[in-house]
């Protein structure tokens, strides 16, 4: 199905089960504990090996010489794959280091060994026996002084590396009031429950790996490009996964040495990434240094608006888009984004939860209110003064739909921020300093086509198949909505089998185009299957009434099990888009709201109240939807507090890699948050009407909570995390 037309009214429109607080369909298995997660796929090949990884003990250099004799003879070893007996390896198309490092090394912790073993335990003993010998190389491991070599990087996922529009010098220049400032993000961590995971078995030249990933197509296709076979030998499987936020999107290292310790062994490997490894291995969101220009009117109009950001990367990598919403979120006539890429040798900095805008805005939303500050208008009103419907580097395209207005008039109001107090550290509860702070939430929506098959049997039941991935989100959940909506049948008669790579090819997981464009996949498949169900019975398919399990049309009715018959009906298609995104922009809005206490005599800060007033298109389940935002809303507390991958900048690596040092926040960090989503559909993104959700959560947030420290203590912080150490020698007194 071509969308490139605006939705008109469909059966989705009927609200029926899509948009009801549907409880997850999967929700009994995992509360079960029988959900099956990669590792644990104890059902799918028998005598499984387990694989322990050994990686590169530096950042870079090469490997001088590796002795495995003392590993090998280890008790239980099968066998170990290094570079040298892996055979010839390519390198997919989306990483940027190899993933089975030497004699080069890339990073540090980059894989170098596999040992296999009859256990877990003796493949780890022997792992710690394996000699290796390094030449080091000098690296660079700093932004801060990779600064000034840094060079324009290659349009990307986030457009072109500059943009200008107007005389964004002169009209600053000439600005009565101006901004000024440099803002700093640090490497962070996805940090998901579970570790990247696989179990890989060979049957001839086949190969099947069970594995936690998000993008299974993907995953498929590099697979085979770095073993070097073809895309049809590769089968992967990924049900359930236990967090990604981005770090599964891609292949990693667990995946193909599972596969190639499988070969190796003669018999099926499983391979889980240690905690370290998952920091130093895998990816990251890189570290930025952001400098943003704003000139306004005394009345305050944004007249300039500049804003530049630094981040870096391995060779051949690409930069952390920080300015991406700078390119759409405010009016002003005179307007210059840039973005730079210098070369560092740490491990590979790519997508992390809202990749770009979630950097971008920890540093443009503290910018907006110092800029309210210097103009003396409330942050909020500031927001609204400058809003735009139209993308303004493009004037001429208008916005699908844009309620950013709405969402911080809405928000304020069921916040009490008319309780604000506008000077700061005026307002006290016992010990703590109080403040209230505000941030604009944006997220691009991003298109993307996905398929779907559909099955209905002679029970009336359907059954929907894509290799779409369920990460947490409830992808599970809508599908089996929009298929029931569709059919005209309860949830509890649709069947959804996800996480295949025999299955159609969905959009994936990621970016969170997830929802919006894997039920569209689904909408288009269950227009076909009623499509065959009418011309079985004999009815008008554009005449057909699906309700209740039966099939209408004029005077005559039919049970969709009487339509299937003892053979059957199956459908499958998938969405495709035309060009009303070229024609649109098309981004999501929301607002942030939180309260802070900052302890007087520690510095220590604790979130007391947030919410969130979001408008993001058509909600498919407010349920699953109000669970991603607010863990996106959690995830941004972290940024703002606690989280930074601290880099030990002579050897090159996070020193902070694991669970314990590595600071996300936990249930006692996190009050009451509420989320308020505005009645809205969207006709232009896709059929569903639905936009993404699951990003937009935590854009904005770690702003919103600097904001609050500020309007609480007086104390502006540009640098994140906002740890006591940069608050605790400049608090006000107590009085």
């Amino acid at each position: 199905m071509r969308f490139d037309t605006p939705a008109t009214t469909n059966p989705i429109d009927q609200l029926k089960v899509i948009g009801q607080p549907v409880n997850r369909v999967d929700g009994p298995l995992k509360t079960a504990g029988m959900a099956p997660y990669a590792y644990e796929r104890h059902d799918v090949a028998p005598n499984q090996a387990y694989g322990y990884v050994v990686g590169a003990a530096i950042a870079k250099g090469r490997i001088a010489s590796i002795d495995l004799a003392k590993a090998k003879a280890s008790p239980g070893v099968l066998a170990i794959v290094t570079a040298e007996n892996a055979g010839k390896l390519g390198k997919g198309s989306r990483n940027t280091a190899t993933l089975l490092g030497g004699p080069a090394i890339e990073h540090y912790h980059q894989a170098i060994a596999l040992v296999v073993a009859e256990t877990f335990e003796q493949a780890r003993a022997a792992a710690n026996l394996v000699e290796v010998n390094y030449t080091r190389a000098d690296g660079a491991f700093d932004l801060a002084s990779a600064r000034n070599s840094a060079g324009t990087p290659k349009p990307g996922f986030g457009g072109p590396a500059d943009t200008a529009v107007g005389d964004f010098a002169g009209a600053f220049a000439a600005a009565p009031v101006q901004l000024d400032a440099t803002y700093t993000t640090p490497d962070q961590s996805h940090a998901m429950m579970e570790p990247h995971a696989s179990i890989a078995a060979w049957e001839g030249d086949k190969l099947t790996v069970w594995t936690s990933n998000q993008m299974i197509a993907w995953a498929a296709g590099d697979l085979a490009e770095t073993l070097g076979i073809a895309k049809d030998k590769v089968r992967v499987i990924s049900p359930f996964i236990g967090g990604g936020f981005g770090g599964k999107l891609f292949l990693r290292s667990d995946v193909l040495l599972a596969a190639l310790g499988a070969r190796a062994a003669g018999r099926p490997v499983k391979v889980a990434l240690t905690r370290p490894l998952m920091a130093n291995n895998t990816t990251h969101r890189p570290a930025t240094i952001q400098r943003i220009r704003i000139g306004a009117t005394r009345e305050g109009k944004i007249t300039a608006i500049g804003h530049e950001s630094w981040s870096g990367d391995l060779p051949g990598g690409g930069p952390e888009t920080a300015v991406s919403q700078t390119r759409l979120l405010y009016a002003g006539a005179n307007r210059m984004t840039s973005m730079r890429l210098a070369v560092l040798d740490l491990a590979e900095g790519n997508a992390m939860r809202a990749p770009g805008e979630a950097s971008g805005m920890m540093a443009l939303e503290i910018a907006v209110d110092e800029m309210a500050e210097k103009l003396g208008l409330d942050p909020v009103e500031f927001r609204i003064l400058n809003d735009t419907q139209v993308d303004p580097e493009h004037p001429e395209r208008s916005f699908s739909r844009r309620r950013l207005v709405e969402c911080l008039r809405t928000g304020a109001e069921r916040f009490g921020w008319s309780r604000r107090q506008a000077q700061p550290g005026r307002t006290r509860d016992g010990r703590f300093f109080v403040g209230m702070g505000v941030a604009a939430a944006f997220r691009n929506n991003l298109l993307t086509k996905s398929a779907a098959r559909v099955r209905l049997d002679d029970s009336g039941t359907v059954t929907v198949e894509t290799d779409m991935t369920d990460i947490g989100t409830g992808s599970y959940t809508i599908i089996a909505q929009t298929a029931a909506e569709m059919m005209g049948i309860p949830v509890e008669k649709v069947t959804v089998r996800l996480g295949d790579s025999t299955f159609p090819v969905s959009c994936g997981s990621g970016g969170q185009w997830g929802g919006n464009n894997s039920t569209a996949g689904v909408y288009a498949a269950c227009v076909k299957l009623r499509e065959a169900v009418a011309q079985r019975l004999g009815f008008n398919s554009a005449e057909a009434v699906f309700a209740d399990g039966q099939v209408r049309s004029g005077n005559r009715s039919a049970s969709l099990a009487q339509a299937a018959g003892a053979e059957g009906l199956a459908a499958e298609d998938g969405i495709e888009y035309g060009d009303l995104a070229k024609t649109y922009q098309q981004s999501t809005f929301g607002a942030h709201f939180v309260e802070v206490g900052v302890d007087a005599a520690t510095g220590e800060t604790r979130v007391r109240r947030m919410l969130a007033a979001c408008a993001c298109g058509r909600i498919l389940n407010p349920k699953t939807a109000r669970s991603q935002l607010i863990g996106a809303m959690t995830m941004g507390v972290g940024a703002a507090l606690t989280e930074e991958l601290v880099v030990d900048k002579r050897s090159g690596f996070f020193v902070n890699h694991d669970l314990a040092s590595y600071e996300v926040p936990v249930h006692a960090d996190i009050p009451h948050q509420e989320v308020i989503f505005l009645d809205e559909t969207d006709p232009i993104s896709s059929p569903m009407k639905a936009k993404g959700v699951a990003e937009l959560g935590i854009c904005g947030v770690a702003a919103a909570v600097a904001n609050a420290i500020y309007n609480a203590t007086g104390i502006r912080i540009r640098d994140y995390p906002m740890t006591l150490d940069k608050l605790i020698d400049r608090l006000p007194e107590m009085q």
